[in-house]
C-alpha cells in the first residue's frame, strides 16, 4: 500500500479529533518511528509503498490514536530538551513548559560545581537534562514510584548520565534526608503534583484517560501540600544561598509567593511560561 494513502487515511478517521496539523506530525513521527523515513522523503517519493507486515503497526498505531491515547505512550518514548526519554503509563509525558523550568535552573548553574536534588522524577527528564548539561554537577533525584524509578534509570542510560534515583515520599522522607543536620543540597527542583480535581473539566481526555492521575493531581483543599513539604525539607537540607525551584499550577501564583514568603526565601521570582502563565517560581533561601 502507498504511504501516501494511509497518511489519507489517518487524515480521515483523525483530523475531526485532533486537527490537520496534530495529525501530520503524528504521521511523520509513526513513520520515523516505525519505518525509519522522515516527511521529506515522502514528498521525494508519493508513490512510495510498504509491505504488509510494514503497515500493521501504523494501523495498530491509528487504532490507538483514535482511542485518544497519547503518542508518546503509543511509541513509548518522546523528546525532551533535545534528548531521548522512553515514557509508559507510569510517568507523566515531559511537557515543553518544564523544559523551560530546565532553562531556569541551567542560567543559574551551567559551569558551577553543584548538587541538585529532583524531587517527584517521574521520567527523570529534569534530573537528566541537568545531569548532561551541567558538567559538574551531582544530581539525585527521587520519586514515590518504583515504576516510574525503573523508567527514569533507563532513560539516564539512554543519554549516558550518572543520576542517584531513590525511592521515597517526600510527604513522609526517609531515604533523601543527607547526613542530619547538614545543608546539602545547591538547589531543589520540583514539579509535583498540582492540578486540583476543580480543573478536571480543563484536562482533555488524552491526559486525563491515560497519564498517572498520582501525577496530576492534588486535593482542592490543600493543593500546596507537595510545596508546603519541599519547603520544610529544604530548611534543613538546602545550603544557604541555595535555590528552590518550582513549576506551579497557573491559577496558584500568588499563593506560591506567600508560601516561599512564609519560608523566609527571599529574591523570590515569578515566572511565566511562552503561553504568559504563571508556571515557574525560585527563591533564595
Amino acid at each position: 500500500m502507498r504511504l501516501k494513502d494511509i497518511q489519507d487515511i489517518y487524515h480521515k478517521e483523525l483530523d475531526a479529533i485532533y486537527g490537520k496539523n496534530e495529525v501530520d506530525a503524528f504521521f511523520n513521527l509513526v513513520i520515523d518511528h516505525y519505518l525509519k523515513l522522515d516527511r521529506v522523503h515522502l514528498l521525494m517519493e508519493p508513490d512510495y509503498s510498504i509491505t504488509k507486515i510494514e503497515e500493521q503497526p501504523l494501523f495498530e498505531t491509528l487504532s490507538q490514536l483514535k482511542l485518544e491515547k497519547p503518542i508518546q505512550y503509543i511509541l513509548g518514548e518522546t523528546e525532551f530538551f533535545g534528548l531521548p526519554f522512553k515514557v509508559n503509563e507510569y510517568t507523566l509525558i515531559p511537557r515543553p513548559e518544564t523544559e523551560e523550568l530546565v532553562a531556569l535552573i541551567l542560567e543559574d548553574f551551567k559551569g558551577r560545581s553543584c548538587k541538585i536534588l529532583d524531587i517527584g522524577t517521574g521520567t527523570g527528564c529534569i534530573a537528566i537534562s541537568l545531569a548532561k548539561h551541567i558538567e559538574y554537577a551531582s544530581v539525585s533525584a527521587v520519586d514515590i514510584s518504583e515504576d516510574a524509578i525503573i523508567i527514569a534509570k533507563q532513560n539516564a542510560e539512554i543519554n549516558t548520565v550518572d543520576v542517584n534515583f531513590i525511592i521515597d515520599d517526600v510527604l513522609n522522607p526517609h531515604y533523601i534526608k543527607p547526613i542530619s543536620g547538614s545543608h546539602d543540597y545547591d538547589a531543589i527542583v520540583s514539579n509535583p503534583p498540582y492540578v486540583r480535581h476543580l480543573e478536571k473539566t480543563e484536562i482533555k481526555p488524552n491526559v486525563l484517560d491515560h497519564e498517572p492521575h498520582l501525577a496530576l493531581f492534588v486535593d482542592d483543599e490543600n493543593p500546596l501540600q507537595f510545596y508546603k513539604a519541599i519547603c520544610e525539607f529544604a530548611q534543613t537540607h538546602l545550603k544557604e544561598s541555595g535555590v528552590l525551584y518550582f513549576e506551579i499550577n497557573e491559577y496558584l501564583g500568588k499563593e506560591m509567593v506567600e508560601l516561599l514568603t512564609n519560608f523566609n526565601f527571599k529574591d523570590i521570582e515569578l515566572k511565566q511560561d511562552l503561553f504568559g502563565k504563571d508556571r515557574m517560581i525560585k527563591g533564595v533561601k
